[in-house]
């Protein structure tokens, strides 16, 4: 296939820099265009000097964010920008025609009303919410591939909408039981200069925020709710933890059918084996784990993978699953690249294996 003219709004951040690297070794994929204000003018080796042996990244400068100048460099945008401000060049893109992937919470929810509550401002492009297609690509990969708007999940949502949508699609769990217990490292915040994140203030130190009403908890009991057919309320508590990337979350959850013998302990762990494996079986990043294996973000970060686990307690009568994931990879930017995967028609593992 030709090679897809691509470009990245907001390519300095993490996110963006992440997207850098992807599609300057992405076979189908012809980086024509990045922008940012900060370093206008200047190349993506003078940045990120890491790619510096790239001839794409000796040549290519980073420019002003102009929706004029993208729509012609580019024929699918990636917008890595603050939510609120990515809706501003979503619009103007997609009214020249061209298919756009975003990165930032402007596209995830289906009602403004929803956005409003949980990001305490009215909705900039509320005219686009009905065209976007969440970026869930093991959920939505059918829609993603026609899409023109891709809406990628947050990095903490995709932690938790994987392992509990095929539980909840087989009847396996009770949808309001959900407790879920997430750690990320430090550059889920993104790159920025708050004092709440700096190396002192993180170093030794683990804390919860967003508590309780995390913006992600939005998406994530939009998502559950649609899987169950009905409004699913959960317990979503994240915290902070002093690395760079990656994130662990434990999901605590209440069997449909309270268990209390070995055996009947037995029937649910293959009923619930069968179920992930199902859904997960021609899916290249989910990796479910077995022999006793336990999730940890040495195995993943860097990649685009999400490993699972569960564990059954007979003792509480609870089900206990873990995850882990790459929050910049397959919570931000690997993830979407996987979208534009299926939007051009090539393999969902081009340029992330």
């Amino acid at each position: 296939m030709n090679s897809v003219k691509t470009a990245i709004v907001g390519a300095s951040g993490y996110s963006g820099e992440e997207l850098v690297r992807l599609l300057l070794h992405h076979p189908h994929a012809e980086l024509t265009a990045v922008t940012s204000r900060q370093y206008a003018g200047k190349t993506l080796a003078e940045i990120f000097p890491k790619y510096a042996a790239h001839p794409v990244a000796r040549e290519l400068k980073f420019e002003e964010p102009d929706v004029n100048s993208l729509a012609v460099k580019a024929d699918i945008i990636f917008l890595a920008l603050p939510h609120g401000v990515a809706a501003e060049y979503a619009s103007g893109l997609m009214e020249k025609g061209k298919r756009v992937i975003d990165l930032s919470a402007d596209f995830r929810l289906n009602h403004a009303d929803v956005y409003r509550e949980f990001y305490g401002k009215e909705h900039p492009a509320p005219d686009l919410l009905a065209r976007a297609v969440y970026g869930l690509p093991e959920v939505y990969h059918a829609a993603i591939e026609g899409a023109e708007l891709v809406a990628s999940p947050g990095c903490y949502p995709t932690s938790i909408l994987l392992p509990t949508i095929p539980l909840i699609k087989a009847g396996l769990i009770k949808p309001t039981s959900i407790i879920a217990d997430s750690m990320s490292g430090v550059s889920g915040a993104g790159r920025k200069t708050e004092v709440p994140y700096l190396f002192v203030e993180c170093n030794e130190s683990v804390r919860p925020y967003g508590v309780p009403k995390h913006r992600h908890l939005s998406e994530i009991e939009q998502e559950l709710s649609i899987a169950a057919g009905r409004d699913i309320t959960i317990q979503f508590i994240p915290h902070l933890i002093p690395i760079n990337r990656g994130i662990l979350t434990t999901l605590y959850l209440a069997p449909d059918k309270f268990f209390e013998s070995e055996s009947e302990l037995e029937q649910l762990n293959a009923r619930i084996g069968d179920a992930l494996n199902e859904a997960y079986a021609d899916e290249p990043f989910v990796r479910i784990l077995t022999d006793g294996a336990l999730p940890d973000t040495k195995n993943v970060v860097g990649t685009n993978y999400i490993d699972i686990a569960w564990r059954l307690d007979i003792r509480t009568g609870r089900l206990i699953v873990m995850s882990v994931e790459d929050n910049i990879m397959k919570g931000a930017s690997g993830q979407a690249i996987q979208s534009y995967n299926l939007m051009c028609g090539c393999d969902q593992t081009a340029g992330l294996v």
